[in-house]
């Protein structure tokens, strides 16, 4: 089924400012020591995004790739048709 566009296309890019609550100083410093200086100049902002892109990517691949999802509270070695006694 082709899915519907919205009803108003926007071609650009809606941009909001991003502010991190109790996320603990260190934990930053670390992300900016070993990922953001070396492999986006210093560049938290991109960084930021570069991560937000790539998690949405990586969903979308599990997403795509999952053919059973358990639904049930029942242990793996139980068959949908048994009941709990």
């Amino acid at each position: 089924m082709k899915k519907k566009a919205p009803s108003s296309t926007v071609n650009e890019e809606l941009h909001v400012n991003l502010t991190l609550h109790s996320v603990p100083a260190s934990l930053i410093a670390e992300f900016a020591e070993k990922i953001v200086k070396p492999y986006y100049n210093g560049n938290l902002n991109v960084a930021i995004q570069d991560l937000i892109h790539k998690t949405l990517a990586d969903e979308d691949f599990v997403l795509s790739h999952i053919t059973h999802i358990k639904t049930t509270n029942q242990p793996l070695n139980q068959t949908s048709n048994q009941k709990g006694d």
